[in-house]
């Protein structure tokens, strides 16, 4: 199922991503830039809910579209956070952090279908959680300005931001103890 219509959505949010950085090489005036950068963020955001519900939807659920949809978000986040610690809204840590957590639990799934044990490592509500604080930090720093006239959204980017990066490492550590004792296992 390489040409369904969630599928195309979830290669739409891995296309997205020179749109939302080219949009900062645009002679524009910066909120400008950061409107239509936080627009495409929010409209390419919104398809890793709808390639999902439509896959449950039409029936068509694949291994592939399972492969390819996290690997989209990882992509579509850490493209983003780079976008954000070139413009400083968010610091170079909290950016390691994250994209540092997606190399190294891509690596842990990866070794973990390779020794049978992937089930140990499948996504957990932690994850999802960490992925839904990005999803919403990531817009309020790009849009960068007050919303509304009352919402200040470097402010609450910055914190949803810090949010993410210790949910991020919290379920790094849940995922590392539930696959050390298959890793111990297979090793014997």
């Amino acid at each position: 199922m390489f040409l369904t219509i969630p599928t195309l959505l979830t290669w739409a949010r891995i296309a997205s991503i020179p749109f939302i950085i080219g949009v900062y090489y645009l002679g524009w005036d910066m909120a400008t830039k950061n409107l239509v950068a936080t627009a495409l963020f929010v409209l390419f955001a919104m398809t890793d809910w709808l390639d999902g519900w439509l896959a449950r939807r039409l029936n068509q659920t694949s291994a592939f579209g399972a492969f390819l949809d996290p690997v989209a978000d990882k992509i579509l986040i850490c493209a983003s956070l780079l976008v954000l610690l070139e413009h400083g809204r968010v610091e170079a840590l909290v950016a390691l952090i994250i994209i540092g957590r997606e190399i190294a639990i891509s690596a842990l799934r990866e070794w973990m279908a390779h020794i049978g044990a992937s089930r140990s490592v499948a996504v957990h509500m932690l994850g999802k959680l960490k992925t839904v604080a990005q999803m919403v930090a990531i817009p309020f720093l790009l849009y960068d300005g007050r919303l509304f006239g009352l919402l200040h959204t470097r402010v609450w980017g910055t914190w949803l931001m810090y949010v993410a990066a210790l949910l991020t490492v919290w379920s790094m550590v849940y995922y590392l103890r539930k696959a050390i004792p298959e890793i111990r296992a297979k090793a014997r």
